[in-house]
């Protein structure tokens, strides 16, 4: 179910307050989704690009979706240009996927899978994106494991 859609001007963030690229959402559009502020969305970017997102608060009672600028380099846009978009909730309330290899250790740990269950959905992005960047399979293992175990912060970088 598309909420909105349309075509909007990129806009770009100064660089204090993050340099992202971005979409605004206005504050109408948000309070038409099932869970307000807090649902995940699917954003379609000129017919070619498909994002999954979540909202971020602008300071003036509006949103935003940001866009990446290796998004922004596959859609050939800078700040200012002109992209359509269309924008819809995400149906997994995760929005993202889950690595096989977390699937593995959460379907083999019953432990670790009452401690996934847990966490908050954005910990549990989190937690997926830090294993994620890890290539080596063993690391991913041991990452999701001491993160699971809390014997490693997921926000230290």
């Amino acid at each position: 179910m598309i909420v909105e859609k349309g075509k909007q001007q990129v806009e770009k963030l100064p660089k204090n307050k993050g340099g992202y690229f971005y979409l605004t959402v206005d504050a109408a559009t948000v309070e038409k989704l099932p869970d307000k502020k807090k649902t995940r969305l699917i954003c379609t970017l000129d017919d070619k690009l498909v994002l999954r997102c979540g909202l971020n608060h602008l300071g003036d009672g509006n949103y935003f979706i940001i866009i990446s600028g290796k998004h922004m380099k596959t859609l050939n846009k800078q700040a200012g240009d002109i992209v359509q978009y269309a924008i819809e909730p995400d149906p997994d309330p995760l929005g993202v996927e889950i690595p096989e290899v977390l699937e593995a250790l959460l379907a083999q740990d019953d432990e670790a899978k009452k401690r996934f269950d847990a966490f908050t959905p954005g910990k549990k992005r989190t937690l997926i994106y830090s294993m994620a960047r890890i290539k080596d399979i063993d690391k991913q293992v041991q990452t999701a494991i001491n993160i699971l175990n809390g014997t490693h912060n997921l926000y230290k970088r």
